[in-house]
Formats: C-alpha cells, sequence, structure tokens
C-alpha cells in the first residue's frame, strides 16, 4: 500500500476515533480500578498479591516483577492508597467525559481535550523524574498521538463547518 493510500483523510478518522474507543476502555478500567483500590481493604490487597504472587515467586525467588507487586502491596499506605483511588478516578471520569464529546463531535471539546491531553502528559513526565516507569512514558507517547489526532480532526471539522459556511452564503442558504 502507498503512503498516499495510508493517509487518506477517511483512515487517519478511522485511527482517531480507535485511539478514543482504547483511550475510553482504558479510561473505565481506570475508573473501575480507583473505585476497587478506594473500597478493598490494605489486608485484602496484601492477601490477593500474595496469592497472584506465590507460584513466580516459588519457581524464581528473585522474580523481579513478583517482589515489586509485593513489595508495593506490603508498603501501601492508607494515604497513598486513597490518594491512588482518586488519582484513578478522576483521571478515568475526565477522560470519559472528554472521549464522549469528541466522538459526538462537538467542537468545544477538542481544545479542551488537547489541553487536559497536555496536563496529562505534563503530570506523568513530572512522576516519570521520580519513579522512571516506563509505563509513564508510554502512556505519555499514546497520549501525545491522541493530541495530534485530535487537532488534525479538530482543523478537519472546522474547516469542513467553513466552507459548509461559504457554500451557504454562495447559494444564498
Amino acid at each position: 500500500m502507498r503512503r498516499e493510500t495510508l493517509l487518506t483523510e477517511k483512515n487517519i478518522r478511522l485511527v482517531f476515533e480507535a485511539s478514543l474507543i482504547f483511550k475510553g476502555l482504558f479510561a473505565l478500567l481506570e475508573i473501575i480500578g480507583g473505585v476497587a483500590v478506594y473500597w478493598v481493604s490494605q489486608h485484602a490487597l496484601l492477601d490477593f498479591v500474595q496469592a497472584i504472587t506465590q507460584a513466580a515467586l516459588a519457581k524464581d525467588p528473585r522474580d523481579l516483577v513478583a517482589n515489586y507487586l509485593l513489595h508495593l502491596a506490603q508498603n501501601l499506605s492508607l494515604s497513598t492508597q486513597r490518594f491512588t483511588a482518586f488519582y484513578l478516578l478522576s483521571h478515568g471520569v475526565i477522560k470519559l467525559w472528554l472521549i464522549i464529546g469528541l466522538l459526538r463531535r462537538k467542537l468545544w471539546y477538542y481544545p479542551l481535550a488537547i489541553a487536559v491531553f497536555g496536563l496529562f502528559i505534563v503530570y506523568q513526565l513530572y512522576r516519570y523524574s521520580f519513579t522512571n516507569s516506563v509505563w509513564l512514558l508510554v502512556l505519555s507517547a499514546v497520549d501525545a498521538a491522541v493530541i495530534a489526532l485530535t487537532w488534525h480532526e479538530y482543523r478537519y471539522l472546522r474547516s469542513g463547518l467553513s466552507s459548509a459556511g461559504a457554500h451557504q452564503e454562495e447559494t444564498g442558504g
């Protein structure tokens, strides 16, 4: 397939909508996760993490992921748990609200979504400076791609509205 064929407006719109659906599903998971983190006791969380890491640690007591999860669960403070719940819930709700507005093609959502997703990137990169978590970089890259697609879609919709308005003026409609 040639590059010109791949970059048709229709294909870009499909990628934009697919990225919104992906982010929307992720936002739902964040909301569910935020509610779960808030309501699950620290003891129940530790029991759960021990249950899911037990087999991995039996095979390899130095398993990096299993030990990391176990360490997190053992050292989770109540304030950290509450902050995590609040962050996941608020982040998920805000993203889902913006995504619904974008999927409904409400024009004023586009600049707002670009600004909010940009703020999410700034915060994720700030957190990266403390955690060095590659996942924060991946999330930031996905958010940057969605911002670029959102900007493209916004310009496309605005140009369509401008040309429709000019057409109405020419035809007297």
